[in-house]
């Protein structure tokens, strides 16, 4: 699935991904997508369309927001710092599921 739009700033993007149905607000814990008391397999979840920032000068300015979704209805926002290092179960869980959506891409 290729991306559609580009939001000027990581807020926007989180406003507009909300409007379309986002709602649940995920942080990455090992291979677990936490929102709020609620834990979701993250190998459940595909990423149905990904956003990149940069800051203009400062490596702690750049983040991708993730606009994740499961077969079963679930969808959410994910975002991370870019190149943001976290526990190694973590960081693998993240490269499976951009794995996943570069495999989706390639067929669309």
């Amino acid at each position: 699935m290729k991306q559609k739009f580009h939001y000027d700033t990581v807020t926007e993007a989180i406003d507009k991904l909300k409007e379309q149905g986002f709602t649940l607000d995920f942080n990455l814990a090992e291979n677990q997508l936490k929102a709020g008391e609620h834990s979701y397999p993250a190998d459940e979840f595909e990423i149905v369309d990904q956003y990149r920032y940069e800051g203009p000068s400062d490596p702690a300015d750049e983040a991708t927001v993730y606009a994740l979704a499961s077969p079963s209805g679930q969808k959410g926002i994910l975002v991370t710092g870019y190149g943001y290092s976290t526990d190694k179960e973590s960081e693998e869980t993240l490269k499976q599921l951009h794995y996943k959506y570069l495999k989706q891409s390639d067929q669309a």
